[in-house]
């Protein structure tokens, strides 16, 4: 009988951490960040996420909320890369960390996000990046599927783009085959009751419980469900998911697990034309029309 030689722990050490280093070495080569030209001249920075796959991938575009950047939402991006889907997260300087602080500085935290997102050059500037993106997800190929997800301010971006009437005079180009809106906003200083009345393609709004907003409670978000007419809409509620949970901060391990596995279930359901609500999951619930 032979004996096989003891390994000695030094050298599993040293394995170990050239695994790891291998490991960490993939997921950079994974993504890398960039920046696209605006058309005002202005740069758009971008965190590309490039899918395991060949071939023109489907594209999943992601916006932050109010002083949010590409460097978030990683749970996300890397969920749908891991899917198949090209994923970029984009930075919006204009309503980036930077003028966050300022209004916080001047109004408060209630009184400057306000101010941000209610702000129309601000929210045009992200229709600027929005266009950027696109143009830069498009110079390869011609992408067979296009998704576009947005949370807190990211989700006016989503419900503009998709056909949203508004007060502040932003319109979209609905360029997407479906769109999904992370705690998005209700009526009041953006929109009014019959906002979302012209947005026709498939869109998922999600919330959660402790999901409060600036002009009203988690209920308030759940309003552009209401206002769209049916046609492959969802809304989910994660039960004690906050606002920032959804961007990754905080316990978020459950609520980034249920928000992956929706918005999974919901783009796969859209893009086969098969809309029908999976079977009922512990800690969430949803409805269609």
């Amino acid at each position: 009988m032979t004996n096989t030689p003891a390994v000695k722990p030094w050298f599993s050490g040293i394995l170990a951490i050239g695994v790891l280093a291998l490991a960490f070495a993939l997921q950079a080569a994974a993504q890398q960040t960039l920046t696209a030209p605006r058309s005002d001249g202005a740069q758009t920075p971008l965190r590309i996420f490039e899918p395991p796959v060949e071939g023109c991938a489907p594209l999943a575009v992601i916006s932050p909320g109010a002083g949010g950047t590409e460097n978030g939402y990683s749970y996300l991006a890397q969920g749908l890369r891991d899917r198949g889907y090209l994923a970029v997260v984009m930075g919006h300087r204009e309503s980036g960390p930077a003028t966050l602080r300022k209004d916080i500085f001047h109004e408060g935290i209630h009184g400057g996000l306000k101010d941000m997102v209610t702000d129309p050059k601000l929210q045009n500037d992200r229709m600027l990046d929005l266009t950027a993106a696109l143009r830069w997800a498009d110079q390869p190929c011609h992408r067979p599927y296009r998704v576009l997800l947005g949370h807190s301010m990211g989700s006016d971006t989503v419900v503009f783009e998709a056909g949203a009437t508004n007060k502040l005079g932003v319109r979209g180009e609905d360029r997407f085959d479906a769109y999904v809106a992370l705690s998005p906003s209700g009526p009041g200083s953006i929109f009014t009751r019959d906002s979302w009345k012209a947005i026709h393609k498939p869109l998922f709004v999600l919330t959660g419980t402790r999901d409060k907003g600036l002009e009203g409670s988690w209920e308030w978000r759940t309003a552009p469900y209401d206002g769209m007419s049916p046609g492959c809409k969802w809304l989910g509620v994660i039960d004690g998911a906050t606002h920032m949970n959804f961007a990754g901060v905080g316990f978020a391990g459950k609520t980034e697990e249920l928000t992956l596995e929706s918005v999974t279930a919901f783009l796969k359901g859209a893009r086969s034309g098969n809309c029908a609500l999976p079977a009922p999951r512990a800690g969430i619930r949803w409805k269609s029309k």
